[in-house]
C-alpha cells in the first residue's frame, strides 16, 4: 500500500460480513466468521477441517453477508495453513500510530473468448501503472460477488460474458499506507470465477478516469509476455511469488 492500489479504494466502503462454510457428506459440517486477517482455509484448519475447495458464494443483502463454501473433510492431523502478514518496504510507522484494521472483498473474472483472455491494465492511480490483471474490484454495499464481477467487468471492458464456476479465493494481508495515507493493517480476500465471452467485441473502458487505463484480449501465446502483476502471474501461469496486493 505504499501509494494507490488497484486493489484498494480510494473511499473506504462498509464490508459484507464474511463467513466460511465446510459442507461434508452433502451437510454443513462447520460455520465459523472470518477473522480479519485470516485466510479461509485456516479458519477451517483452526477447526479440525482441510479444505478440498471452494464450491460456492452465497450471501445476502440487508444485512449484507457473504459465505464462502468449501467442500472439506476431517483433518487426520494437524496441517495450519500458514498466514503472512507483510509490511509495505520500508515503512516508516510514528510513535503511538496504530494500524487501522480494514479487510476488502472483491470479485474478478478469468474471462475467456476466442480472442483470447481478457486483461486489464492498471492506471496511475494504482501502485502497478502499466501492469496487466483480470478484470473484476470491490464488492459495492449490498452486492453479490457474482453481479459485482459482472459489473466490474462491463466497466472494465464493456463486455458481456457468463460466469462458469467458482475457480478459487485467495487471501492476502500486510501492513501499509492506504490511498489516503492512513495506516492501515489490510486484508483483501478475492472471489475469482471462470466466464466464458460469446459475442468478445474490442474492449472499451467504461469508467473512464477509475483504475483502468484499458483492457485487451490476448492470447496464450502471448501471455508470457505480458506485464502482468506478480499475484495475476502467480495464479496464471505459476510462476512468480505468492499473492501480493495486486
Amino acid at each position: 500500500m505504499t501509494a494507490k492500489s488497484s486493489d484498494q479504494d480510494i473511499e473506504r466502503v462498509a464490508q459484507a460480513e464474511l463467513w466460511v462454510d465446510g459442507v461434508a457428506r452433502g451437510g454443513d459440517v462447520v460455520a465459523v466468521r472470518l477473522g480479519h486477517g485470516e485466510h479461509p482455509e485456516a479458519a477451517l484448519s483452526a477447526r479440525g477441517w482441510d479444505a478440498i475447495r471452494p464450491v460456492s458464494v452465497v450471501g445476502q443483502r440487508d444485512p449484507h453477508v457473504l459465505r464462502l463454501v468449501y467442500d472439506v473433510r476431517v483433518s487426520t492431523e494437524a496441517r495450519p495453513v500458514p498466514g503472512v502478514t507483510r509490511r509495505d518496504p520500508d515503512l516508516v510507522i510514528a510513535p503511538g500510530e496504530s494500524a487501522v484494521p480494514y479487510q476488502r472483498i472483491a470479485a474478478y473474472a478469468v474471462v475467456r473468448s476466442e480472442r483470447g483472455l481478457l486483461l486489464s491494465q492498471f492506471s496511475h492511480l494504482t501502485n502497478a501503472p502499466g501492469e496487466w490483471g483480470l478484470c473484476g474490484g470491490g464488492i459495492d454495499p449490498g452486492e453479490l460477488p457474482q453481479e459485482a464481477v459482472l459489473r466490474e467487468v462491463w466497466e472494465e471492458s464493456g463486455q458481456v460474458v457468463e460466469l462458469t464456476r467458482l475457480r478459487t479465493i485467495s487471501s492476502s494481508h500486510w501492513i501499509g499506507r492506504g490511498p489516503s495515507g492512513r495506516l492501515e493493517d489490510f486484508q483483501a480476500v478475492r472471489i475469482i470465477f471462470d466466464a466464458t465471452c460469446a459475442d468478445p467485441t474490442d474492449p472499451v473502458v467504461h469508467d473512464v478516469g477509475g483504475t483502468t487505463e484499458r483492457s485487451a484480449w490476448v492470447s496464450d501465446e502471448e501471455l508470457p509476455g505480458v506485464a502482468l502483476t506478480q499475484s495475476w502471474r502467480t495464479m496464471l501461469l505459476g510462476d512468480g511469488g505468492p499473492d501480493a496486493r495486486l
